[in-house]
């Protein structure tokens, strides 16, 4: 059986104009009915060159580089869990071209965001060399249309904002040729794209609730997933319940707070020693909100053992990771049906909590003394692990939402910023784009006012995007970007210069410049209150070419 529930995404519907318009004020009025705030991109495209998404109460930011617009409107549909999807826009030509790196990433992570990339016209769209964005973004979108008939724009839209908003998670474009922006629209009536969670068949749940309560070490691997079915409660219950320790996805880190006594942290390249040591150990892995793919930025999913696999999509099931059970479904409609049957079953608490919390503490403070001298090292160029633990220390979590760069930033941050509270990490690593984290902290801030947004990236990635720091100047969003400077990209042997807080300083940010160890934590409380007051701001840090990354074979 399956059961469904739709919840419009809005109240009522839109009625169009009394007079006439043309497709650019049709798609304006559909974008402000659809819940949208900000429009990315860049010009020429008609949704930035007239006053239409002004006048419906939407802000266009104009970006330096697409793809940082791309970037941008990925992190307003991540950090709100999918309820206000990203929207972004660009010229036809050069415009698509530059921005599909951002939208094969969007489509590598699963994250809804829909596109109006301007196409040229009609009769010319299919000549050779011309650049067609509904043939050329097939493979990098879920839905993907040509809007050549005016009359068919409400439907259209709305059949891009649906394919968002259900099932898999992933971006959707409209191209519009040039000459079909100003051609006129009869009045209609627009309503919203609605938003439908199916749940899973009755008959999989207890199945799997009687593994997970036989096995006698099982670990829960969450995904993002759990994210965007807002599914944290019923995760936290459910491990509560069964005494279970659970880890994360990088895309997932927050969906379970990391200061919980049963959290493992997140799997990525580099993870948290209690990650690896439990997943050695365990003998039944129950995988909620994630597909399981083989990816060199996750867990590595242990054999010889059992695997209970939760997703959304069905076609992740034994994509390639066989599993023993599965269970189709949004991930907390799975998870509350799951703490049902086995608070049914269970009797108080199965007693084996305290023995579970007292293994995960003993093998991270092994872990923890491991990697103590490089997260407190006094040397110069300063060890990047020092400036991730001053970092830490200084940094409210609660407050903050924190992402990463491609590389070393992510592999040297990860294991060691705690998440607390859901959505403050946007984690990311499936095709590793450099230059991704300083959109992704834009659009955060732009969709959470009130935290700290901060992104950690290196002097190869900020060569990628660094001038859109002077996007986030010239529209007042201040995030707190750490560069870990090493004159390298990553282990490669291809020196890199440049002075980037110079450069950042002449973009209009407050910017240091920082080589002493002792001085990093003065630095990121300034830095800090530079955010609150309005300003972007780069932290440059100097540091040495470090090699090493917490993996189980380098314990």
């Amino acid at each position: 059986m399956i059961i469904n529930f739709t919840t419009p995404r809005h109240a009522s519907h839109w009625h169009g104009r009394e007079s006439d318009m043309d497709v650019t004020e049709a798609i304006a009025e559909i974008l402000a009915a659809e819940g949208v705030d900000y429009l990315f991109g860049f010009p020429s495209n008609p949704l930035f060159d007239t006053d239409a998404v002004e006048e419906v109460g939407i802000q266009p930011i104009v970006v330096r580089q697409e793809r940082t617009g791309v970037h941008m409107a990925d992190a307003v549909s991540r950090v709100t869990a999918g309820d206000e999807v990203g929207v972004f826009a660009c010229q036809h030509g050069p415009g698509t071209e530059n921005s599909f790196g951002g939208v094969a990433q969007a489509y590598a992570e699963s994250v809804p965001l829909v596109a109006f990339p301007r196409g040229y016209d009609r009769a010319t769209t299919d000549v050779d060399p011309k650049f067609n964005s509904f043939l050329n973004y097939q493979h990098v979108t879920k839905s993907c249309e040509q809007l050549t008939d005016p009359e068919a724009v409400a439907d259209t839209v709305r059949r891009a904002f649906s394919a968002t908003r259900n099932g898999r998670p992933r971006p959707a474009l409209v191209e519009v040729p040039m000459d079909v922006w100003d051609e006129e629209v009869e009045d209609f009536d627009y309503t919203p794209a609605e938003s439908s969670k199916t749940g899973p068949d009755p008959g999989d749940v207890p199945p799997a609730v009687d593994m997970l309560l036989d096995a006698e070490r099982p670990v829960i691997y969450a995904g993002q997933g759990v994210h965007y079915a807002e599914a944290w409660d019923p995760l936290r219950e459910l491990a509560e319940l069964v005494e279970a320790p659970v880890a994360t996805s990088l895309n997932g880190k927050s969906a379970f707070p990391e200061d919980h006594p049963l959290s493992l942290g997140a799997g990525s390249k580099s993870e948290p020693g209690q990650l690896a040591h439990f997943l050695d150990e365990c003998d039944l892995l129950f995988g909620v909100g994630t597909s399981l793919s083989t990816t060199a930025y996750g867990i590595t999913v242990p054999e010889d053992n059992q695997i209970v696999h939760s997703t959304l999509d069905p076609t992740d099931i034994d994509k390639e990771v066989e599993s023993d059970h599965a269970i189709v479904g949004d991930a907390r409609l799975t998870l509350e049906a799951m703490v049902e049957e086995a608070d049914r079953r269970l009797d108080g608490p199965r007693g084996r909590r305290g023995d579970v919390v007292a293994e995960i503490e003993e093998v991270e403070s092994e872990w923890l003394d491991v990697w103590r001298p490089k997260l407190e090292s006094d040397e110069t160029p300063i060890n990047p692990y020092r400036v991730i633990n001053e970092l830490t220390e200084v940094v409210d979590a609660e407050d903050a939402i924190v992402t990463h760069d491609a590389g070393n930033a992510r592999d040297f941050l990860a294991p060691f910023w705690e998440s607390t509270e859901p959505l403050s990490y946007v984690g990311w690593g499936k095709t590793t784009q450099l230059g991704y984290g300083l959109g992704l902290a834009m659009g955060a801030k732009l969709a959470h006012p009130d935290k700290l947004c901060i992104n950690v990236w290196g002097d190869g990635a900020i060569g990628m995007t660094g001038l859109d720091i002077e996007t986030a100047v010239r529209y007042d969003i201040p995030i707190l970007s750490i560069l870990l400077n090493n004159y390298e990209m990553a282990s490669y042997d291809t020196p890199f210069g440049g002075d980037w807080a110079a450069v950042a300083e002449g973009l209009g940010a407050h910017a240091e410049r920082v080589e002493d160890p002792d001085e990093i934590a003065d630095a990121i409380e300034r830095g800090v209150e530079k955010t609150e007051e309005g300003t972007p701001v780069l932290l440059e840090f100097i540091t040495a070419e470090e090699t090493e990354l917490s993996r189980p074979d380098l314990e």
